[in-house]
């Protein structure tokens, strides 16, 4: 399967929320391959569709030496909540504290439209709020407090690969995101 471009922050499809997948056909195994090789290559610890261009909800992982994959997530957070460093792919090497549930339950489909259920905590609850995130249009940097929001477009419009963009006439759409990061409603 063939290494897909990432999309960079300030392209509109990683603020748009993402669409059912309704066929689990060769196509959607197809995209798990692609977003898998990709991810696998940038390295990272997941990638959505949408980072790809595919505006379904579907998202790849790798935490622990564990590959996964989910298919239209929902997510079941815990009360508690952590602290950590998160980057994106999609914002090349940048890092920020970003609060996360500990521990959450994803449920979904696999590929083949079999149901799924993937229990996490710490690193997999991260990643899997992150990319679950990324299908509903929400970037890491929409979870920031203010300052280091600040901080990360302070950051982004000096960065090479946001100059890039701005040159092939992407313009970065922000927004707020709709959860109380602070507060178990993640």
């Amino acid at each position: 399967m063939p290494i897909q471009p990432i999309r960079l922050f300030g392209d509109p499809v990683l603020v748009t929320p993402t669409s059912e997948v309704v066929d689990f056909d060769k196509e959607l195994r197809t995209l798990v391959a692609d977003l898998t090789e990709t991810m696998l290559a940038a390295p990272g610890a997941g990638l959505a569709a949408p980072q790809i261009g595919v505006p379904l909800r579907v998202f790849v992982w790798d935490v622990d030496e564990a590959l996964g994959h989910l298919v239209n997530p929902t997510l079941h957070l815990g009360q508690e909540i952590q602290e950590g460093e998160e980057g994106c792919l999609s914002f090349p090497d940048m890092r920020y504290e970003t609060p996360r549930a500990m521990s959450v339950v994803a449920k979904g489909w696999n590929m083949y439209g079999e149901p799924i259920e993937v229990e996490g905590s710490q690193l997999l609850a991260r990643a899997l709020q992150h990319e679950t995130d990324h299908l509903d249009g929400i970037l890491f940097i929409d979870r920031l407090s203010n300052d280091d929001r600040k901080l990360a477009m302070k950051e982004i419009r000096e960065s090479d690969w946001f100059g890039t963009a701005i040159a092939q006439g992407i313009t970065p759409q922000i927004k707020v995101s709709p959860h109380n990061v602070f507060e178990k409603g993640l």
